[in-house]
């Protein structure tokens, strides 16, 4: 055989095997991920709280917080809180120690009654090459890594005790995406500050983490800041220090922010790193999605009505039509 046929099969056999790979390491990736976000749906079941005589005992801004997000009345009782949100982003993402941004696609799983959460991202590298990237922080422990193509792990950080606390404030900070997660008797106090702010605390795994909320005169929650500069030499963005949310809509019972931006903060500065839509909401308040169903059915709502899918889920959807703010 000629040597140029033989340099063409292999040639050949060696671009099926790497793309054999590439594709195996994808699905492996994918089934890590997964992993982790069955293991917080797992825990999330049994942890929920609600104490609703509590309400009038909160400051004033956050009454009105909770009037706004709940416009027909906080739950009754605590079997009408979902056990957690699956949320999915479309936007903008900056990567840690760099300037230009990259259009991004992300999940986000946040328990409700626990302060655990699993996000993964899909962003362009270079080129045609794209990383995935997954923070999975369950049971007080961080675990965070990107890969690029799905095999080359090009960062990877564990459990430490201020990846935790960072970690700890990561889900602080995406609770307005899930308003049942700030009711009292759950696990974010609050403390007064003035007529449209008050300080969010959360305490977990031998850690606390708080951030100040802003409130906007209708009650919309429309920003949340930490109080401490954040370290921007770190290989990872973290929590963030500094969040703007808005455009309020309607999803079941609930109204959830859709556009959002997260910033980093230090010296004064707000240097965004993350920013765009929510593009579908999925709260859940039962097991099925750990027992296998697809998790992406259930009742899509139309102006607060769930009109097909199943009973279990609370509310899914884009939301209603736009609100102001």
């Amino acid at each position: 055989m000629k040597p140029g046929i033989l340099f063409l099969i292999g040639g050949a056999a060696l671009s099926l095997g790497t793309a054999g790979w590439l594709a195996w390491s994808g699905k492996a990736t994918q089934e890590q991920i997964t992993a982790h976000e069955r293991s917080l749906m797992q825990a999330a079941m049994d942890r929920r709280s609600f104490v609703p005589e509590r309400t009038s005992e909160l400051p004033e801004p956050v009454q009105r917080y909770l009037a706004f997000v709940f416009p027909g009345g906080v739950p009754e009782d605590g079997g009408e809180i979902p056990a957690w949100i699956e949320f999915d982003q479309a936007g903008d993402f900056r990567r840690p120690q760099t300037e230009s941004f990259a259009p991004t696609t992300a999940r986000q799983v946040v328990a409700t009654g626990a302060p655990d959460l699993v996000f993964a991202a899909d962003t362009p590298v270079w080129g045609p090459i794209r990383a995935i990237a997954y923070d999975a922080f369950i049971d007080g422990e961080m675990e965070m890594e990107a890969r690029v193509l799905s095999a080359v792990s090009v960062m990877h950080e564990t459990s430490s005790p201020e990846l935790d606390r960072i970690s700890l404030r990561r889900w602080l900070l995406e609770t307005p995406t899930n308003p049942y997660a700030l009711l009292p008797g759950g696990l974010v106090e609050w403390e007064a500050i003035d007529e449209n702010s008050a300080r969010a605390v959360v305490e977990a795994h031998g850690h606390r983490a708080s951030m100040v909320a802003g409130f906007d005169e209708r009650g919309a929650l429309i920003s949340m800041h930490a109080e401490e500069d954040g370290d921007l030499t770190t290989p990872y963005h973290g929590s963030g220090e500094h969040v703007t949310r808005s455009d309020y809509r309607l999803v079941g019972e609930v109204r959830v922010p859709m556009a959002f931006e997260v910033s980093r903060m230090a010296d004064g500065d707000i240097m965004p790193f993350w920013s765009g839509r929510i593009t579908d909401v999925r709260f859940r308040r039962d097991d099925e999605a750990v027992r296998g169903r697809d998790r992406r059915n259930g009742p899509r709502v139309e102006h607060g009505r769930a009109t097909d899918g199943e009973h279990r889920d609370i509310g899914k959807g884009r939301g209603d039509a736009p609100e102001a703010g």
